[in-house]
């Protein structure tokens, strides 16, 4: 499981994920298609094959995958790493294992691989779309639930980078919490007051002017500009380098591909997109037999 680790995933919590997947898939019957039909003593020989242009994450998961079902019975290679770039027929494993355990994996390896694929292909289509500007695109909460370590792990093989890992790692002060405390103002204190300066971080979410000068007075570190039209967000953005050191600024809300750059240069550090996670399609791979 060092493959995992050294992706920074927690090794016990994939196998886990893993064996809940398969469970999903076989029941307490197990392949009862392949049982019927495929001799029980043959083996297969297969690829995993790219149909689309992408890049690719989830090798380490699949690897895990194979020594989870097939344990010394197989062997696997993996062709390429995790953030290569793919196109039609690129293939990125092949494995041979007994035809049995083969079929069983094959569908829970193709939608994890392929959903992680799709997340580090739509990364990389934004990062691309910035290139140059300097700033970061970052994900968001907004992930499958069970799959959120997988696919923050996808975000960074696009090049992306990951924001907290949930309410636990980081205070993001968002506008129900400005409306529960009553302000900016108070819910900033509040949070300071709890955690001192430096032991945590603290973003607050702002929607007007009015709102990021609130932030600003009360020491705010890391702020989210939330949907402020791209002027807006050039005017806020000077204001802050104007009269702020050392703040952090993001803008999230109606960013679209299309207007990645445009949002970049206003001289934000980070552009937040939930649609890394929440909308990337699969990226198209198939297992063939060779």
């Amino acid at each position: 499981m060092s493959a995992l680790a050294d992706a920074g995933l927690d090794a016990a919590a994939v196998r886990a994920l893993l064996r809940a997947t398969l469970a999903e898939d076989l029941g307490s019957r197990g392949d009862v298609t392949s049982a019927a039909v495929v001799p029980g003593g043959s083996r297969l020989d297969v690829a995993f094959t790219s149909r689309q242009v992408g890049v690719v994450a989830g090798l380490p998961v699949l690897a895990a995958l194979v020594e989870e079902v097939c344990g010394p019975d197989a062997r696997l290679a993996l062709l390429l790493a995790d953030g290569d770039r793919v196109s039609p027929g690129t293939r990125l494993a092949t494995l041979s294992a007994p035809a049995h355990d083969v079929l069983a994996l094959e569908r829970t390896a193709l939608n994890l691989v392929g959903h992680l694929s799709g997340v580090a292909t739509a990364t990389r289509a934004w990062v691309d779309a910035v290139e140059g500007t300097g700033v970061r695109v970052r994900d968001t909460r907004k992930t499958m639930p069970l799959l959120r370590a997988l696919e923050k792990y996808a975000v960074r093989c696009g090049g992306g980078t990951n924001h907290r890992a949930g309410l636990h790692d980081a205070i993001l002060i968002k506008d129900n919490h400005v409306a529960a405390a009553g302000g900016v103002v108070a819910a900033l204190d509040a949070a300071y007051a709890a955690h001192p300066r430096g032991s945590i971080v603290v973003q607050v979410e702002v929607d007007s002017h009015q709102q990021l000068e609130e932030a600003l007075a009360h020491g705010a570190e890391q702020v989210l500009l939330d949907n402020f039209a791209v002027d807006q967000l050039a005017r806020a953005v000077a204001l802050v380098r104007r009269t702020t050191e050392g703040v952090v600024l993001e803008a999230s809300g109606g960013l679209t591909l299309s207007s990645a750059r445009e949002y970049a240069e206003t001289g934000v550090d980070y552009l937040a997109v939930g649609a890394l996670t929440h909308s990337a399609p699969s990226l198209d791979i198939g297992l063939d037999t060779i």
